[in-house]
């Protein structure tokens, strides 16, 4: 039996194999234009794959694991974790 865990894992996996292939196709896109407007030099295109890729990357695996988060529990359990946390000190009062 699969846990909600383990589903949100290999959705997660399945994420990021899209999202690695949105970068690359990013890339490419950029050095065509790159080509195309005539600015292809060494630094324009290593700049270009590692500025678009690290930014896609970056941006959409940050939402990822947001997704993975809530997905997985992680946010229940910091919810319950701090409604407890919150109830207590209330009780204090």
């Amino acid at each position: 039996m699969v846990t909600s865990r383990q589903q949100a894992e290999r959705e997660f996996r399945r994420m990021v194999k899209w999202i690695a292939l949105a970068g690359v196709l990013m890339v490419a896109a950029a050095l065509v234009y790159l080509y195309v407007v005539g600015v292809w030099s060494v630094h324009a295109v290593a700049a270009t794959i590692l500025g678009v890729f690290i930014s896609v990357l970056l941006g959409c695996g940050l939402f990822a694991l947001a997704f993975f988060s809530n997905k997985s529990g992680h946010d229940q359990d910091v919810t319950s974790a701090t409604s407890r946390r919150s109830e207590r000190d209330g009780d204090a009062d």
